[in-house]
């Protein structure tokens, strides 16, 4: 897993592919598109509080902005393609004051990695995509209510503070709304407490560096929000169901 949230920021052609394997990741949003395939097994993708049930060869497309999930209860391979709307400028240009009604498409292009590897091959396949989804749904004007604003506003200082004391209260500080009001509204869009959430999105962070560099993991648990080694073990445990330690080697 890597960072979600800064893809499409820069507005240039930018272009995205990964796999994840029975990876889950907490809500959060961002510029870019984004498409979900399922490649095996199952995922849950929950869309502004739409829930979508993907099994092999099922995917999602995920417009800019949109508050998503991805929920892994037993096993899934999923591939990912995230871009930037420069990438499929007609179509951005279309479609930016809208969102589909149904965010579900069917695979029909072979999205292997060694398939795209030049920006022509990425846009034809990605041109399918967005001719794919405009034949099976309809769409409707894009309104950000004033609460999911709130919240989004609320995930951007968790993306950008992660690593620090973040707390709620100092959200709320910060964006000058009350501490109990932002309390209650978060838990209902995540199910989840602040704490909570902070906490797995840390331990996401902390996958990716384990994955990605060859930090020691105490060096990790710090950049990572955690004073203590003792707290990062606990919760990476909670979450992914190993130490950070034994994570590693079995990549």
């Amino acid at each position: 897993m890597y960072f979600f949230e800064k893809h499409g920021m820069d507005e240039t052609q930018t272009f995205n592919y990964a796999e994840l394997i029975n990876s889950s990741f907490p809500l959060h949003f961002h510029r870019a598109y984004e498409i979900i395939i399922v490649e095996q097994g199952e995922m849950t993708v929950k869309i502004e509080g739409k829930s979508y049930y993907l099994s092999e060869d099922e995917g999602v497309f995920i417009f800019p902005n949109q508050l998503h999930e991805l929920i892994t209860e037993n096993q899934s391979h999923c591939r990912l393609l995230i871009f930037s709307p420069e990438m499929v400028k007609d179509f951005y240009s279309m479609y930016k004051h809208a969102v589909p009604d149904n965010n579900t498409i069917t695979v029909n292009a072979d999205i292997k990695k060694e398939n795209m590897t030049s920006v022509f091959s990425q846009k034809s396949i990605l041109y399918k995509f967005c001719d794919e989804l405009t034949r099976s749904t309809t769409f409707s004007q894009r309104i950000l209510p004033s609460k999911t604003k709130i919240i989004q506003t609320i995930l951007l200082y968790i993306e950008e503070h992660y690593y620090e004391d973040c707390t709620l209260k100092t959200v709320a500080q910060d964006i000058q709304y009350d501490y109990a009001y932002l309390s209650k509204l978060f838990y209902q869009y995540t199910g989840m407490s602040f704490t909570e959430y902070l906490n797995r999105y840390r331990i996401t962070q902390a996958v990716y560096f384990l994955n990605s560099t060859d930090l020691p993991v105490k060096e990790i648990a710090h950049q990572c929000g955690y004073n203590t080694l003792r707290t990062f073990n606990r919760n990476f445990k909670l979450y992914q169901y190993s130490s950070p330690t034994d994570y590693r080697n079995k990549r």
